[in-house]
């Protein structure tokens, strides 16, 4: 069993390398790691770990994600069913499966906007044996004098890892996937930061009904003295104390729910109504839900929201969930392993993955072959072609 190389004694100094053509947006940076942004923590801890809505929507992609078939081609197009590369996504390293291998490559996508694989290779010119999902808030980029990156740098328990890249060709053992961010040369901005705003709106108000059931936030109503019968005017300070711990020990917390309150010398309950601002609440509550859901590019009705039936029914809302977010997704990410990970291998294969694979998207393809099927004009070679398969045999059809 191999370790992953943040657990392993560091690698040399980097060679500085020169290029005759440096972006002028590298000029100040080269060699200086660039911090990851100080927000990363923040994100992780707020949105996917204390919002129920951003925790759904980044497993709703991520599973969604890692479940899409991989599919692997030679040169001229033939599909492979069996090679190492294959192998090593399913079996990526000794305490990782494929499946959550990839998972956490789309999760970490959502929540921080980049995602860092690590290869490990035997010799430089090998094939990778393992591979490795980096966290993202531990690395950071050594600009390069080309506008690439010449380096990267991993910290862990007061150790710093740093792998080599090539400023010119950016050829390295490290992968690094990120979202677009527009103001930001190094470093992607997550789906997580867009909805930040929401996210901060939908905890604020779950912490204040999580107040009100605890009754800290305001009373349920309200103990009027009413003096009867030559009574005094007021509750002396000795009352006032008495009755307050009487009602903090037997009627408020979860325990006393619906204990009946007993009352005496003049005392009476006035009960406090939701008034339309606190009714209020609960819609703006479910209005930020939707803003996150929105932000990650998941339905509401997806995930629960009420009153969020944009699409006319479940299957639609799932079809546009894959069309507009996961397909884009998968194809983004696919592209990147495929531009970095096949030329390591000597025969340079194509990755791409199985859409038919995908159930959501069973009932769309029944319709384009129905309609491809009824097309008269179309050979049976150009019919083949329209659905996505290639030419047929000389034998497949006898």
């Amino acid at each position: 069993m191999r370790l992953p190389s943040f657990l392993r004694p560091s690698a040399p100094p980097i060679q500085q390398k020169t290029s005759a053509s440096g972006p002028l947006i590298a000029w100040h940076q080269v060699g200086q790691p660039q911090w990851t942004p100080r927000r990363m923590a923040n994100l992780a801890e707020e949105g996917f770990r204390k919002n129920s809505v951003a925790y759904r929507c980044v497993m709703q992609i991520a599973t969604a994600g890692a479940a899409v078939p991989w599919l692997l081609y030679r040169a001229d197009g033939s599909e492979i069913d069996r090679h190492p590369l294959l192998d090593l996504l399913a079996h990526p390293n000794p305490t990782q499966d494929g499946v959550s291998f990839i998972e956490s490559l789309y999760a970490n996508l959502q929540i921080f906007g980049n995602a860092y694989i690590e290869a490990i290779r035997p010799r430089p010119d090998a094939a990778p044996v393992e591979l490795y999902a980096l966290r993202p808030e531990r690395m950071k980029i050594i600009p390069g004098p080309a506008g690439l990156p010449q380096g990267y740098q991993y910290s862990v328990n007061g150790q710093t890892t740093t792998w080599p890249a090539d400023p010119v060709t950016g050829a390295s053992n490290i992968l690094h996937l990120k979202h677009f961010h527009p103001l930001d040369d190094w470093y992607g901005l997550a789906p997580m930061e867009a909805a930040l705003q929401a996210i901060d709106q939908h905890n604020a108000s779950g912490a204040w009904n999580q107040a009100l059931l605890n009754q800290g936030a305001r009373p349920s109503g309200a103990l009027v003295y009413a003096p009867k019968d030559g009574s005094p005017a007021a509750l002396s300070d000795d009352q006032l104390h008495r009755l307050r711990d009487e009602i903090g020990q037997l009627y408020q917390g979860d325990r006393n729910a619906g204990r009946p309150l007993i009352l005496e010398g003049g005392l009476e309950w006035h009960e406090m109504s939701l008034s339309p601002k606190d009714m209020d609440w609960l819609a703006g509550r479910n209005n930020a839900a939707r803003d996150i859901a929105m932000a990650f590019g998941v339905p509401a009705q997806l995930i629960g929201i009420p009153d969020a039936q944009t699409y006319a029914n479940m299957e639609q809302a799932r079809l546009a969930f894959y069309e507009e977010t996961v397909l884009p997704l998968v194809t983004r990410v696919t592209a990147g392993i495929d531009h970095w990970l096949c030329p390591m291998y000597r025969d340079d294969p194509v990755l791409s993955f199985d859409v038919d694979g995908i159930s959501a998207l069973s009932d769309k393809r029944q319709t384009q072959w129905s309609k491809i099927q009824s097309a008269d004009f179309l050979t049976r070679t150009e019919k083949r072609e329209a659905a996505g398969y290639g030419a047929e045999d000389e034998d497949e059809g006898l």
